[in-house]
């Protein structure tokens, strides 16, 4: 049996979701088919948080970030869900200079502080040097994010199907044909938002990912504040050789660490999700260090997926009738709107509504090996 639809999603996670929805709101058919479930335990959307911030030292992600949080305001109205909670963010280590010179670039809000000035505003917290304080950022709740996402898709009339799994991705001539389960579906135009299946995913369609995108398992650690509370505190990003950040979880008490340096490559699939003893280490390290008011022993620890390239930025592109959006590095969560609107684009055959140059499956940066 073959089923003809205008569009179909591969993969439910935060991309997949937002063009699921943005197409469905502009009138189109479209099915999303994911593999497991929504928020499933081996996927990169998955977990209750990620930060929201434009402090990059990219003026493209500066302005990617500004989009974004107009989409997220949106979706906040609309679901009568509060999914992006302000507490501010502290950059700091590397790229100080270079933060601060994006972000004025693109217009986002700052400020610069000095170590006394950040252990005065946020006890708990410790920097060395300066840090830039970006006020407009915060801490979105990932599973209503996910929750809001797929219920507004289906509000739309777009249709999410679970537990498919997709066998093939055929590029034909004047339609896709996609095979998952005991179903075949026509389309005219398929968009792979995988996350760690990518580069399988795009391979069956016939594109060459089989070394663009490389999955890791990352370190996440939650910490309980030896007094007080999380609430008032800012995320953090620490540009350092190993780079880390934390987040406040105030539902859960906690504040929530990770490493975001590329974790050891895995395959994507039913693999064991114990800690990495070595990661953990440096999670303590670091804590002790800028988090000295935190008992130094994890509350909770968790692994995650990433979804990386070697340059650690997206790929958002069309080949033939094949959308592709993916490797997400990390850092993708907080685009989810932009991710929407210009993977809709690309599968309608526009012009995207916001430049993506940077993040074509043909640049120089995904010719080497990821994490090389």
């Amino acid at each position: 049996m073959v089923e003809r639809r205008q569009y179909i999603v591969v993969g439910a996670g935060l991309v997949g979701l937002a063009v699921t929805r943005e197409l469905a709101r502009r009138g189109r058919d479209v099915l999303c088919l994911e593999r497991e479930t929504i928020g499933h335990e081996r996927g990169g959307s998955k977990g209750t948080s990620r930060i929201f911030r434009a402090g990059y030292p990219d003026a493209l992600y500066v302005q990617m970030a500004g989009r974004s949080f107009r989409g997220w305001q949106a979706l906040s109205d609309e679901s009568g869900r509060s999914l992006l909670e302000p507490t501010g963010l502290l950059s700091f280590g590397d790229q100080v200079d270079e933060v601060a010179a994006a972000m004025a670039a693109g217009g986002a809000a700052l400020e610069i502080l000095d170590e006394v000035s950040v252990a005065d505003r946020f006890p708990g917290i410790a920097v060395s040097g300066r840090a830039v304080f970006e006020p407009g950022a915060g801490v979105l709740r990932a599973d209503e994010v996910l929750s809001a996402l797929a219920h507004s898709a289906r509000s739309a009339g777009g249709e999410i199907l679970e537990h498919v799994l997709v066998s093939s991705i055929e590029d034909r001539e004047d339609s896709v044909r996609i095979a998952g389960n005991s179903v075949a579906y026509d389309c005219d135009a398929v968009i792979l938002c995988a996350g760690p299946w990518s580069a399988v995913m795009g391979q069956s369609a016939g594109l060459a990912t089989a070394r663009m995108f490389r999955p890791t398992l990352q370190q996440v650690a939650y910490l309980r504040p030896m007094s007080g509370s999380v609430s008032g505190l800012p995320a953090f990003v620490e540009r350092a050789p190993v780079t880390c950040y934390g987040l406040p979880v105030p539902a859960l008490g906690t504040y929530k660490v990770g490493v975001h340096d590329p974790g050891p490559a895995v395959a994507p699939g039913p693999i064991t999700l114990d800690d990495d003893a070595r990661d953990l280490e440096v999670l303590a390290t670091m804590a002790a260090r800028v988090l000295p008011g935190f008992e130094p022993e994890p509350v909770v620890t968790e692994r995650c997926y990433y979804d990386n390239t070697a340059d650690e930025h997206f790929v958002i592109d069309r080949v033939g009738r094949v959308v592709i959006g993916a490797g997400t590095s990390g850092h993708g969560f907080k685009f989810g709107p932009v991710w929407g609107e210009v993977l809709a684009d690309l599968a309608e055959g526009q012009q995207p509504s916001f430049l993506i140059e940077n993040f074509s499956i043909s640049r120089a940066g995904l010719s080497r090996e990821p994490g090389a």
